[in-house]
């Protein structure tokens, strides 16, 4: 599966890349307008990739076309997990990180953000990478593949930043901290953040991210 994307840089030749992921039913389109209030690093050039879920029917939506990462079966969204569709998106968006590595980019350099849908795919395409990453950026999703991703030791020590609403009524909290406490039990060292918005995104966790960036960004 190749993905068409929305694609710019924030300097010539660019050193890092960030692929951000949205959730069900947006497109790259969604979070492509928050990269000017990121405040980035000024003598960093990062090219920003958005890429577009392919249109597939959803289950819980009676069928209806739409963009998504893969189908959700059930409203209960982490009891049955179109598991085929999910491996299939995390396989393009590894395809991604090694085009950005051909076109001269380090994997250390890559972060992967994901918002939602976008998150889980984030989560299995990073965690079992055979070559370190940057950051692993997890806003409002959950871990659908805990139980079964082949963790790679090449990323056992990347950064990893779990942010989540306290009211969301689509992604629950209670879904952030499982994926916390999954990553925890597999030695890994998330930091977690919750803001009390419901399935979106608010000015504080824009700053939280700005800050991240600028740690990871190095």
């Amino acid at each position: 599966m190749s993905l068409s994307a929305i694609e710019f840089e924030t300097k010539e030749r660019p050193e890092y890349c960030v692929i951000w992921l949205h959730g069900l039913g947006a497109d790259g389109n969604d979070f492509a307008p928050i990269v000017p209030e990121l405040n980035l690093p000024a003598d960093k050039s990062i090219r920003f990739i958005f890429p577009h879920a392919p249109q597939i029917p959803v289950t819980v939506n009676g069928g209806m076309v739409m963009p998504a990462w893969y189908d959700i079966l059930e409203m209960d969204i982490d009891r049955k997990v179109d598991i085929k569709g999910l491996l299939d998106s995390a396989d393009a968006i590894t395809a991604l990180i090694e085009r950005e590595r051909e076109r001269g980019i380090r994997s250390r350099a890559i972060i992967l953000a994901g918002f939602s849908q976008g998150g889980a795919v984030v989560y299995q395409a990073a965690l079992s990478y055979d070559k370190p990453l940057g950051g692993i950026l997890a806003m409002s999703t959950y871990f659908a593949t805990g139980d079964q991703v082949a963790y790679h030791e090449a990323n056992r020590q990347v950064p990893i930043e779990i942010q989540h609403g306290l009211y969301d009524p689509v992604v629950p909290e209670m879904l952030g901290r499982q994926a916390k406490a999954e990553l925890e039990k597999q030695g890994y060292c998330p930091n977690y953040r919750t803001y009390p918005m419901e399935h979106s995104v608010c000015p504080q966790q824009i700053r939280d991210i700005s800050a991240w960036f600028g740690q990871v960004l190095k």
